[in-house]
């Protein structure tokens, strides 16, 4: 469920969530765009039919289109961390800060600063979408490293995490190319939100959250 106007007057002032008539407008011109450009399709709807409260997206990234194509069917506040480099893209870079999106560094692990930010984020009610790998995969598909970070931050925050596929991203805009394919096909998959179990003991959190992160790279993999 979608806090109303009330709710949002009592979060933090250090964002301001976009208008749903504007980001409802934007969804409609993007879904049409990329229906034509790429048949976007979708699978697994139902897995964010009655998603309520605060979660983490975590999918792989093949594309500079990922934030929207995943963010398309989620009627909901959200945040995204974003290349930092991003943000200096004339017009982009304000583009994406007025519609969620605070920059992280993609050379090293998340700052203290993206840290402390996400974890507002997802005080406040909202959703927050990471791609752990960090930076577009190549033209062969293979995925990057899947960096642990984003299950950390759900774990801390005691939210789901909504695990995402994106399969033939990397036939359109991969690392390395310049510009967008048309007409390849892109497909969507939202799988089952997953709660994620409380470090043991008796464990290594490190050894707990590789664990975990291997277990999301199979279920992410498994649709692509």
């Amino acid at each position: 469920m979608t806090p109303d106007g009330g709710d949002r007057a009592k979060r933090s002032n250090d964002f301001k969530y976009p208008s749903s008539v504007v980001t409802g407008a934007l969804r409609a011109i993007g879904f049409t765009i990329s229906k034509l450009c790429w048949f976007l399709g979708y699978r697994g709807l139902e897995n964010i039919a009655n998603l309520d409260g605060s979660f983490v997206l975590v999918s792989n990234h093949s594309t500079y289109l990922d934030p929207v194509w995943v963010s398309i069917p989620l009627h909901r506040d959200l945040r995204f961390m974003a290349w930092d480099h991003a943000f200096e893209w004339p017009f982009v870079g304000k583009l994406i800060r007025y519609l969620g999106a605070f920059p992280v560094k993609t050379d090293r692990t998340a700052s203290k600063g993206a840290i402390v930010e996400s974890l507002r984020t997802l005080r406040t009610g909202a959703g927050l979408v990471i791609f752990p790998e960090g930076e577009r995969e190549f033209a062969d598909g293979e995925f990057l490293e899947f960096k642990p970070g984003a299950l950390h931050i759900a774990l801390n925050a005691g939210v789901p995490v909504l695990p995402v596929s994106i399969s033939g991203g990397s036939r359109v805009w991969p690392q390395g190319k310049k510009y967008p394919s048309l007409f390849r096909r892109v497909v969507i998959t939202y799988h089952p939100v997953q709660r994620l179990p409380p470090c043991p003991p008796e464990t290594d959190l490190d050894a707990h959250l590789d664990t975990l992160n291997q277990d999301m790279l199979k279920t992410i993999r498994s649709a692509v």
